[in-house]
């Protein structure tokens, strides 16, 4: 009963600090952005124009959440909305040039803050955490697979990215067949 316990907390202290230590590392970059402020952005430099709805289903957010994002996001000349020409109803969220001009920066910084975290740990364990979240996952709801999402929506055109699928089929060959 004390590790169940215990896994509920370490999750929640580990989330929490993950998105403190990576704030702070934008910040102290002179980057105004929260980590799930940098989800969206890295979903729409990804993607391209996206709906408030696509957003919201690529990084697993309410749509709720996705407007208060958009609307941090739009104070700070991120991103503007755009009426959709096919549907009068919705806004497409759309990067601004200044964001694109920011790009390369805080995608480095991100990327230079994720691999700081998991420093020091051996790629199988990676790889055998994704499978434990995946599992946990499932456990709460049958619609979240993890490694189906990443299939579905992978990061673009990063080499880290063909490093870890790389890596992932030298450590877990059968990684795609675990259930």
């Amino acid at each position: 009963m004390i590790l169940n316990k215990q896994v509920g907390v370490f999750l929640n202290l580990v989330h929490n600090k993950f998105k403190q230590y990576v704030s702070s590392i934008f910040q102290s970059q002179g980057f105004n952005i929260t980590p799930e402020q940098f989800l969206v952005m890295d979903t729409l430099w990804d993607e391209g124009v996206l709906s408030q709805q696509q957003i919201a289903d690529i990084i697993i957010k309410d749509k709720n959440s996705i407007v208060k994002l958009i609307d941090g996001l739009e104070e700070k000349k991120l991103v503007k909305r755009i009426p959709n020409s096919k549907d009068r109803r919705q806004n497409l969220i759309q990067v601004t040039p200044y964001a694109k001009s920011i790009q390369q920066e805080v995608t480095k910084l991100a990327m230079e803050a994720v691999n700081l975290i998991i420093n020091g740990i051996p790629k199988k364990q990676m790889y055998d955490f994704i499978q434990v979240l995946s599992q946990m996952a499932s456990n709460m709801n049958t619609d979240v697979n993890l490694k189906e999402l990443a299939k579905r929506f992978p990061t673009k055109g990063t080499d880290y990215i063909k490093e870890i699928k790389s890596g992932l089929d030298k450590v877990r060959p059968d990684f795609d067949k675990i259930k």
